[in-house]
């Protein structure tokens, strides 16, 4: 990354950092044998395979057989989806929250055509979920519940041990996308009550294309990818050992108290540019949210044509979601917290790391209201 780039769109993805790199070389080189193999050469790649199954599990709090490694979110997220609803075809209602991310929204839909009852239960203005109306969706009916950790748009954090507390009253299984929650906030699926949990290794600092899926032992769950005998037969496919391999290491090298540095940088940025720009809206609860996370909106703008003046300074943000870039919809996690249209085509995500800077932000703060009134065509 250029030294003149300032990067925060971190809940997009994040930079692969050099230990992660170190570890996942030997395996796009000379460890290059399948880990399937019956030969020697594999069986040692297979060995490293088990112990960084080890580390995830130990990042989360899981058992070593709990973990299944996927390409990543999306997969994760569908498998604990579709397999969930596969095991057991006598129950045909999946809950959500209005708020998932597409990973979880798309395949419920898909559900949904195919005759499953989808749910979705809505959040209130600070994007807080309402349990009393989880409760009352979830009857002998449901099958899955499903509630994201954490928003990856606003930052919001969910009260998940008690929905799942709500899904397993019923006998519903209960999952939750803690993708943009790992490595900002203590996950113990344990003390969550989680039967599944999903994770990404692009989220916290490790490779693109590999994530995995915690299934607490005992979850009834089918395959989503079929063709070989991979992960207990739980999911098809030549192993991706360097990925599997650098999400061990990013996972190894998560540092919760550096996030407390960090939430004081996202706090001065969001205090400091409404100082500047006082007609700014910080959209999500302050008192629940990861510390990295800053959704602001900023009324009668475009937030595309912000975007574009930013990234021409030297600033990488986004609009919400990076899987809906180019949409010139409102995001849905704002219209179901009941912001206004007006006000949500404003709507800038400033997502920060452990590698972001304090100077970074000051830099930010001189050069975001500007481009606001800019495009606003308000000279300052």
């Amino acid at each position: 990354m250029s030294a003149d780039v300032i990067y925060l769109d971190n809940n997009a993805t994040t930079r692969l950092r050099p230990r992660v790199l170190e570890a996942m070389l030997p395996y796009l080189t000379e460890q290059y044998g399948n880990p399937a193999s019956i030969h020697h050469f594999g069986a040692q790649i297979g060995a490293r395979i088990e112990e960084a199954r080890e580390k995830v599990a130990a990042a989360i709090g899981a058992r070593t057989s709990e973990i299944i490694f996927t390409s990543g979110g999306t997969e994760s997220d569908n498998t604990a989806l579709r397999g969930v609803t596969a095991a057991r075809p006598n129950r045909k209602r999946v809950v959500i929250s209005a708020v998932e991310h597409h990973a979880i929204l798309e395949p419920a839909e898909a559900l949904a055509r195919e005759g499953f009852d989808v749910v979705r239960v809505p959040i209130d203005g600070d994007g807080r979920l309402d349990l009393e109306q989880l409760a009352a969706a979830a009857d002998q009916r449901t099958v899955l519940v499903s509630v994201m950790l954490s928003n990856n748009e606003t930052g919001v954090i969910h009260p998940v041990q008690a929905a799942a507390e709500i899904a397993h009253r019923c006998g519903a299984a209960f999952h939750t996308d803690a993708v943009n929650a790992l490595g900002k906030t203590a996950i113990d699926v344990e003390s969550l009550g989680v039967d599944l949990l999903s994770l990404s290794a692009h989220k916290i600092h490790g490779p693109k294309g590999c994530g995995a899926l915690y299934v607490r032992r005992g979850t009834a769950i089918r395959p989503l990818l079929l063709g070989g005998a991979q992960e207990r037969q739980r999911r098809g496919g030549t192993s991706n050992v360097a990925g599997i391999i650098g999400l061990a290491a990013a996972c190894e090298a998560i540092d919760l108290p550096e996030m407390e540095r960090v939430a004081a940088l996202r706090d001065r940025l969001e205090r400091d540019l409404a100082a500047h720009a006082p007609d700014m809206r910080i959209i999500g609860a302050p008192n629940s949210r990861v510390p990295n996370t800053s959704c602001v909106c900023f009324p009668g703008v475009m937030s595309e044509a912000v975007l574009l003046l930013l990234s021409e300074a030297g600033i990488c943000a986004s609009a919400g979601a990076a899987c809906s870039s180019g949409s010139l919809e409102p995001s849905h996690v704002l219209a179901a917290m009941g912001v206004d249209a007006h006000i949500a085509q404003g709507q800038i995500r400033l997502s920060l790391s452990r590698e972001t800077t304090s100077d970074e932000i000051d830099r930010v703060v001189e050069l975001l209201p500007p481009i606001v009134r800019r495009v606003a065509g308000v000279r300052a």
